[in-house]
């Protein structure tokens, strides 16, 4: 115990000490007490070292002074530089949206994922599909964002093991004519593939198991700006079909904005999908 004690408080000390290199000094000075996103820059001017992002900026970039781990990272910064924002959803949507476009090199990089497939529930067994061939944004009955189509089937198969749903009848496994799956046999099917259970109940159990994966319709007709104010600064996000289009400060400027379509956008997706639908936003139609 007495060894646990002594390790913990080096490791504490060590942290508590660590300093940013003293070239960076000067580029602490300025850094706001609000929300927004950094840069770690180094010697290219391209390619920066680190993005993020904090409700509190100068809190979050002073807290990289007590992480050993990211010592590496700052011996090649040569300057930092921020962007601020309204609030955490205005960070979050630049963020995410420099981290893309950007590919700094110690951020874990995020690239479109041509792979990215969702399954659709029709009245037949459900079919995994491609955002490269449907636009998620508008299409009904897509249920759950998963990376590839093995995702997609394993989440399938882990709700039909939990539910006791058919694996024939969900199009993981072939039915012989008038023999119910082997799983029936089993009792870990409920034995819709053999007349114990209807398959319209089949359907809404599924259905009903796959409620909380639903992917949310588009539900406007275009672009809408959302208000988001923070202290001594409002911006309107315009978002169009779960695509940020950007930020801006004004009703006439959201409205200049162009509305190029841009595909799905996953992450925009997971970031807007709740703070747009609960209503603690005001809404400007576009």
């Amino acid at each position: 115990m007495v060894r646990q004690s002594t390790r913990n408080r080096l490791e504490f000390d060590a942290a508590a000490i660590y300093q940013y290199p003293e070239h960076l000094r000067q580029w602490l000075e300025g850094l706001p007490n609000q929300p927004g996103v950094y840069v770690f820059h180094g010697e290219s001017d391209s390619l920066p070292l680190y993005i993020g992002k904090s409700v509190n900026l100068r809190s979050r970039v002073m807290s990289h002074f007590r992480t050993p781990d990211e010592a590496s990272m700052l011996r090649q910064a040569r300057r930092v530089s921020w962007i601020p924002t309204a609030g955490d959803l205005g960070a979050q949507l630049l963020e995410a949206q420099m981290i893309k476009t950007q590919q700094p090199l110690f951020n874990k990089r995020l690239r479109k994922n041509r792979q990215l497939c969702s399954l659709q529930l029709s009245d037949a067994a459900p079919q995994v599909v491609y955002a490269r061939d449907l636009d998620f944004s508008s299409s009904p009955n897509l249920y759950g964002l998963f990376r590839s189509r093995h995702a997609a089937l394993e989440k399938l198969k882990s709700i039909a093991d939990e539910q006791r749903l058919c694996h024939g009848l969900l199009g993981l496994e072939s039915l012989r004519s008038g023999r119910g799956c082997f799983r029936a046999a089993l009792k870990r099917c409920a034995g819709a593939c053999c007349g114990n259970e209807t398959i319209s109940a089949h359907q809404q159990r599924l259905q009903a198991a796959l409620e909380d994966l639903r992917v949310v319709c588009w539900p406007w007709p275009g672009a809408v700006g959302m208000v988001e104010r923070g202290e001594g600064m409002t911006q309107i996000h315009v978002i169009d079909h779960w695509f940020w289009l950007g930020s801006v400060s004004s009703e006439e400027e959201a409205r200049q904005l162009q509305r190029a379509s841009q595909g799905f956008d996953h992450d925009g997706y997971k970031i807007l999908c709740r703070p747009l639908l609960s209503g603690d936003y005001p809404l400007i139609p576009l």
